[in-house]
């Protein structure tokens, strides 16, 4: 196998697996840097998604809920954070195990990153009927 065809089978991989998770949004991340580093677009997807999320030592579910984490750990994240709710969703995470995960985010990178991050799942949630969250409280 020469070096592009290696290239092209972790791009491959990563976007099967990038579109599955996600609901099909590849194609979109890919388009909307073509015009302006496309080699970005393809480390997300090739290095992103074909080497790192295909691993299994983590499934699907866990990897989303760490990547939720750590982008309201980053704050400024918003996008990249919309992005990761929706596919956490998809993968099998409930909006309440979302927020509780935000919840956790307060005492480790404060109120502010927890407020911004539970708002940008707020509306994800509402643009998918998912509101009210139903939380407990013991």
């Amino acid at each position: 196998m020469t070096e592009h065809d290696d290239r092209q089978a972790r791009f491959d991989r990563g976007m099967a697996l990038l579109n599955e998770v996600s609901g099909g949004i590849g194609p979109a991340v890919v388009d909307s840097l073509a015009d302006v580093s496309p080699e970005l677009a393809h480390q997300v997807v090739a290095w992103g998604f074909g080497e790192i999320y295909s691993r299994p030592q983590l499934v699907p579910r866990d990897r989303q809920l760490v990547t939720i984490g750590m982008l309201t750990a980053l704050g400024g994240c918003e996008p990249q954070l919309r992005v990761h709710i929706n596919t956490g969703l998809n993968v099998g995470l409930t909006p309440a195990e979302i927020v509780e995960a935000l919840l956790q985010s307060a005492g480790y990178c404060g109120f502010p990153r927890a407020l911004n991050a539970t708002a940008v799942a707020k509306e994800v949630f509402a643009e998918r009927g998912l509101l009210p969250v139903e939380t407990t409280v013991d």
